[in-house]
């Protein structure tokens, strides 16, 4: 368990952010915050003439400044070599071309990646891409949790895990972002944090449609809680602890996503249900909704493994084969009746839901 801590209690460390986008500038912040030695690094030059400029990001946390202590780069200029500590914030999608260009930089350093997502292809979890990428010997941790970056960005308090195996590492990072306002929380099961993270977007696309087509209250409630029932079913295949998913990587994160239109994924789910084309939403945002990739992953890794996944194959449907929302709902709602907790119950062994 994590022990309150002053989040001056030790000397500065300097940290290096990849990826200026909300998450990734909202990070840089809350370690500046904590008493960090903060470099905000982007991919483009063009971004981090802008930020420089203004010191303040209108598209993606409008009314917020950066603040001054922050210093601010693009990739070229590899300032993440005087980094102690590198933190990854870039789409799941975009994450292994982003490694590709510092592997030989971060190989020495303690890697923290805050992306939540699946890979397309080889189905890994942010974590695995970078081992992949930068070398399994690399120390890496990872970032989850209920965490709207705009809310956290305007000062609001929120709360998020950190996870590495073994938890020392973990353990030992807290301070780079821990503060009065943002409490973190430590977890060993990195595996069952990531899942936590990448699956609950999909749900959000769903709550989404939900709340769009006025299914009501109960109707969403029940499908977040049998959203949250398939993201343990398929993490606890892949090697996660059922109860990760009962904390804040878990039903924290799926209540905060599902519930609120800051939401990328969410806002993905809620034009769909109103008729509009997913490409047409999808060029409308000027964010990635890690969701729709995820989806997609979701559902092949769920096959290699043998898991049911069916409010993944319905999201499926509706993202990439044309099926009308209210289709999905109604095949969700014709499903034959089954034990609520036939995951947990003694002698169950399949995986039907």
């Amino acid at each position: 368990m994590t022990r309150d801590r002053d989040a001056h209690a030790t000397s500065p460390r300097s940290v290096s952010v990849l990826g200026a986008g909300a998450w990734g500038t909202t990070l840089a912040i809350l370690a500046a915050e904590a008493g960090q030695r903060v470099t905000l690094v982007a991919h483009r030059e063009s971004t981090a003439s802008h930020l420089q400029r203004f010191q303040s990001h209108p598209t993606s946390l409008p009314g917020i400044m950066i603040p001054p202590s922050i210093e601010i780069a693009h990739i070229g200029q590899h300032l993440l070599r005087k980094a102690d500590v590198a933190v990854v914030a870039v789409p799941t999608q975009k994450l292994r071309r982003s490694l590709e260009q510092v592997a030989d930089i971060l190989c020495n350093k303690v890697v923290v990646s805050a992306v939540k997502g699946l890979e397309l292809g080889t189905l890994l979890r942010p974590s695995e891409v970078i081992a992949s990428v930068v070398g399994a010997a690399t120390r890496i941790a990872v970032l989850s949790g209920p965490n709207l970056s705009s809310e956290i960005a305007m000062g609001r308090p929120a709360t998020t895990v950190l996870a590495s195996s073994p938890a020392e590492l973990a353990d030992n990072l807290v301070e780079l972002f821990h503060s009065r306002r943002f409490r973190v929380y430590v977890s060993d099961d990195v595996i069952g944090v990531e899942f936590g993270g990448a699956l609950k977007n999909i749900i959000a696309i769903g709550a989404g449609i939900a709340d769009g087509l006025e299914a009501g209250d109960n109707a969403k409630a029940a499908f977040m809680t049998r959203g949250i029932a398939e993201i343990t079913r398929l993490g606890v295949a892949c090697g996660a602890r059922p109860l990760t998913f009962a904390g804040l990587s878990g039903i924290g994160d799926l209540m905060a996503t599902c519930e609120s239109p800051l939401s990328r994924n969410y806002r993905v789910g809620f034009a769909l249900s109103q008729g509009t084309p997913l490409v047409d939403i999808l060029e409308s945002m000027h964010e990635v909704a890690e969701g729709v990739a995820t989806t997609n992953a979701a559902r092949e890794l769920a096959r290699r493994r043998g898991v049911d996944l069916p409010i993944v194959d319905q999201m499926y449907r509706v993202l990439f084969e044309g099926a009308s929302p209210g289709e999905a709902i109604e095949r969700l709602m014709e499903r034959d009746p089954k034990h609520e907790l036939r995951d947990f119950a003694p002698g169950q062994s399949d995986h039907k839901s």
